[in-house]
């Protein structure tokens, strides 16, 4: 049995940016010591693996001990490859750790060896990740007229599998889009068919290993039993809500928790509902402001408010539609009246101002870092800009998101799914706010592509959300930098598990683990007492 005042080993598949790590490592003991420890993360994407490997440096260090050099990097005064140059051990320690392979095109020995390697003959250990999840998608299977048999991404949580069936590990947790519910190949469901495959998972890849594992819920007790003792679960219970656990974004995801049968573990704690929803302007108000860019036009500052004032004299608003017109001219006026660039103008990779967070400071800021990262603007059409302003204020008037229909026919994108009146077949809500006094929806990949699902409530600014914002709603630190471009920072934000609902499941797997070690004591020591008292009779 491993020494248990050693960190648990974490092994994250299909890692992304790193979302399911960060909530384990960040899980703390009863001493102050680090309950987990990421030992390999695997993750195709290249920038996503950029970012998990400058994130894995930055763990190599005591939170105290995080050299200055770390922060010159995040402040743009030092390259990465200076960086790792002056520190080269936890360079060396983060290369090992973070693995920029693809599961499924490499050799499997290789993908073992490198595994067993990272264990380091370790037991007891933690296995995370799902695969990805674009294919099992509701909205994917309505666009691709339902799921494509011949796609790898279906078929490669099997992959998954067999690293279960040939490593064992003590716990595995398994995350997806809550779409794999109702996911279907011909006529039969996805989902039933993976909830067997990891609870015998040799026998679905044909593995010698005899591990079998009981899937739990994180937030429902068992309604039942089967008749070989593992619990059951109505598909619904797998589902999480995050906004429901402190999250400040309704995320719904599918989170399945294994644990080895050999475990003899019945039950598992169930994640705590917090007291009340956190809001978007928790995490978001005290970020600093910023204007959006003009693209097809020069972009300057003076041009930008030119842009703006624009609504006013095109006749934009003299059809707002259901009766809501005095009150929105009033409150875009108001708005462009009170105009002007904020100190920051669009901001930057790195934006020279401190700043704290109203949810969690201890969480999200840092005190050593001088400013906000990732929080650079996208530059948008000024048809959309007049968009996000009249879609801000209406919100701010009207506390919800406009849809179509609520929108002046001079403000209908030029689709041809969209008539004059403002009805569409899909996508009704094209153009969503984020409403300051709710949790957000939910950040996904497809911010990388307009931000008109993003639009951020203050209309002054009018504009998309940042990397950095949506990451807040996300839960990353502010120390925590996104590497690649500026889409290719938004997609790995987008395909995410929210670190802070990760820490929450880490606690559990920490409890679970914890209530084993009690378990064999006990027993153990129930064999002792018999024993002596043999040796005592005879």
């Amino acid at each position: 049995m491993q020494n248990k005042k050693e960190p648990v080993p974490v092994l994250d598949l299909f890692a992304g940016p790193g979302g399911l790590g960060e909530g384990f490592t960040s899980t703390m003991t009863s001493t102050g010591e680090h309950a987990f420890k990421i030992v390999l993360s695997i993750e195709k994407d290249p920038a996503a693996h950029h970012t998990l490997e400058l994130r894995s440096f930055f763990r190599q260090f005591r939170r105290e001990d995080v050299p200055d050099d770390y922060y010159l990097h995040l402040e743009e005064e030092l390259t990465r490859d200076e960086l790792f140059r002056r520190h080269p051990v936890a360079a060396a320690a983060a290369r090992a750790e973070a693995w920029n392979v693809e599961l499924g095109k490499i050799a499997p020995d290789e993908v073992d060896r490198r595994i067993r390697t990272a264990l380091a003959g370790s037991s007891e250990w933690v296995l995370c990740g799902g695969p990805p999840c674009q294919a099992y998608s509701v909205i994917g299977r309505s666009r691709n007229g339902g799921i494509d048999p011949k796609d790898a991404r279906v078929f490669l949580y099997k992959e998954y599998l067999r690293i279960l069936a040939e490593h064992r590990p003590s716990i595995f947790i398994f995350e997806n889009v809550k779409g794999l519910l109702s996911s279907k190949l011909g006529k039969n469901g996805i989902f039933q068919q993976i909830l067997g495959d990891l609870a015998d998972p040799h026998r679905a890849v044909d593995s010698a290993s005899p591990a079998k594992y009981r899937i739990f819920s994180l937030i429902s007790p068992a309604k039942s039993t089967t008749s070989n003792g593992s619990p059951a679960f109505d598909d619904g219970d797998f589902v999480i809500k995050s906004e429901e656990f402190g999250i400040p974004q309704s995320r719904h995801r599918l989170i399945l928790l294994g644990v080895r049968e050999d475990l003899d573990c019945s039950e598992i704690p169930l994640l705590e509902k917090g007291e009340k929803h956190v809001s978007v302007s928790d995490v978001l108000s005290t970020l600093p402001r910023l204007r959006s860019g003009l693209s097809r036009s020069h972009d300057s500052k003076e041009e930008w408010r030119l842009a703006l004032y624009g609504i006013l004299s095109r006749g934009v608003l003299d059809r707002i539609p259901n009766g809501n017109g005095e009150s929105l001219r009033e409150e875009i006026r108001r708005t462009l009246a009170n105009l002007h660039v904020p100190r920051s103008d669009r901001g930057g990779e790195f934006v020279q101002k401190k700043c704290t967070c109203e949810y969690q400071p201890e969480w999200y800021c840092d005190a050593r870092l001088t400013g906000v990262c990732n929080h650079t603007t996208r530059p948008h059409m000024t048809e959309d800009l007049y968009r996000y302003l009249y879609a801000a204020c209406f919100a701010k008037c009207l506390g919800r998101s406009p849809e179509l229909r609520d929108f002046p026919p001079s403000l209908l994108p030029n689709h041809k799914n969209v008539s004059e009146d403002g009805k569409q077949k899909y996508f009704d809500d094209r153009f969503r706010v984020q409403i300051p006094d709710k949790p957000s929806t939910t950040i996904t990949s497809h911010i990388a592509k307009d931000g008109h699902y993003y639009i951020h409530y203050d209309g002054a600014q009018c504009r998309s959300l940042t990397v950095r914002e949506a990451a807040r709603l996300q839960t990353f630190p502010d120390n925590y930098l996104f590497c690649g471009s500026r889409t290719q920072q938004y997609v790995q934000v987008g395909n995410a598990v929210p670190p802070l609902l990760a820490r929450q499941i880490a606690g559990v797997v920490a409890q679970v683990l914890a209530r084993f070690h009690l378990s064999a004591r006990t027993k153990k020591s129930g064999a002792a007492f018999i024993h002596e008292q043999i040796i005592e009779a005879l």
